[in-house]
């Protein structure tokens, strides 16, 4: 029996069919085409790897690999978005990485926390991911060695820095930020039970704490309980009767639960910085930043004159932090990012200056400035 169009028209739907076939067809066509040649791409990819083995050089090159992100994305034309062209080519980066060597990356778990979206963003599928219970026990995996990199929460656009980062920093001053990774970050609410009855929600601290006006708003007798991350607060929700959390789209997929409400954050534009911690170095690409943590003088103006130093370098700050030193007296150490990198002369000069002002000056790192991923 012919199947009629919605014209009821059997020739014009014979026609439809036609044409849908042969469109299907030509993209049966064009994906041999484009395995093909990611085939032919990988390949290369498995040269550069060998001439980098000999050399000693490291497989995780972040100037390069936002080198090539750059690239496609300006020769972008559409209709596919920036965002579905970063992700597919993310992925063929990091396959090709992988067939190099198989790193490992030690992030905040469970799956789908926050931390765990930032370093699939910047490392692809094609890693080997160490989940673990604690920001500092992220610095320790990387510390002893047990992986290469680790990701971590360094700053939220609405709630400020994160503690336990800045914290780690000074007891592992020896690791550097080799990468850093922004992240647009939208809070839902998550449960299996209609929003009346929720008398508990769970989330980490910092997502709380970006949604407090929503909570206070629409949840007021909702107890708030603070967990490790926000997967395990999905994870809660799933199994307890009137619970909700504060998580990802992704965590209520992974832990099948159902998004009550959307976008719950209280500002528009929130994101967190993440930074890769790791051992390694990144060479300057025109377009970084430097981090920097420093200790002065205990002395009336010594953070202006510190803080000079930039001024009269002409060294755009891009963030700054005061965070308690672990000492008997009421001391400081200072956190701040800048535009430029430690090989530019005038940054160079400037952290000289900044030295001969302070009692420590430790370099956390160079690396390239991100833009907020998609």
């Amino acid at each position: 029996m012919t199947r009629k169009s919605e014209s009821g028209n059997p020739a014009l739907a014979k026609k439809s069919e036609a044409a849908l076939r042969s469109l299907r067809s030509q993209i049966d066509k064009i994906d041999i085409q484009i395995l093909k040649l990611v085939n032919e791409r990988a390949s290369h990819a498995a040269e550069i790897g060998r001439l980098k083995n000999d050399h000693g050089s490291e497989v995780f090159t972040p100037v390069r690999e936002e080198e090539v992100l750059h690239h496609v994305l300006e020769s972008n034309k559409g209709p596919l978005r920036p965002e579905t062209i970063r992700a597919v080519f993310r992925e063929i980066i990091s396959g090709s990485r992988a067939m190099q060597k198989t790193l490992k990356v030690a992030y905040l778990g469970p799956e789908y926390s926050f931390s765990h979206l930032a370093a699939v963003e910047r490392f692809g599928q094609s890693v080997e991911f160490v989940k673990v219970g604690s920001i500092p026990a992220v610095f320790e995996e990387v510390n002893r060695g047990h992986v290469e990199f680790g990701v971590v929460p360094l700053e939220n656009s609405t709630n400020g820095s994160i503690a336990d980062t800045l914290d780690m920093f000074t007891r592992t001053p020896h690791l550097m930020i080799c990468a850093e990774v922004r992240l647009p970050i939208h809070h839902n609410l998550l449960s299996n039970v209609e929003h009346q009855k929720i008398n508990r929600v769970y989330s980490h601290p910092q997502a709380l704490a970006q949604c407090r006006t929503w909570l206070s708003k629409n949840m007021p007798h909702a107890l708030q309980k603070e967990v490790s991350s926000t997967a395990v607060a999905a994870n809660l929700a799933r199994d307890e009767q009137g619970a909700a959390a504060i998580a990802s789209k992704q965590a209520a997929v992974t832990y099948s639960l159902r998004v009550l409400f959307e976008n719950i954050e209280d500002s528009p534009y929130n994101e967190t910085r993440f930074a890769v911690i790791g051992r390694q170095k990144s060479p300057r690409t025109g377009h970084d930043k430097t981090a920097v943590m420093f200790r002065i003088p205990h002395n009336p103006g010594s953070l202006v004159e510190a803080l000079d130093v930039f001024k009269q370098a002409k060294i755009n700050l891009t963030w700054i932090e005061a965070f308690p030193a672990r000492a008997a007296k009421a001391e400081y150490i200072f956190f701040v990012d800048f535009d430029g990198h430690v090989e530019d002369a005038k940054v160079s000069k400037a952290l000289k200056a900044l030295q001969e002002r302070c009692e420590e000056v430790t370099v956390l790192g160079s690396f390239p400035a991100a833009e907020v991923s998609g």
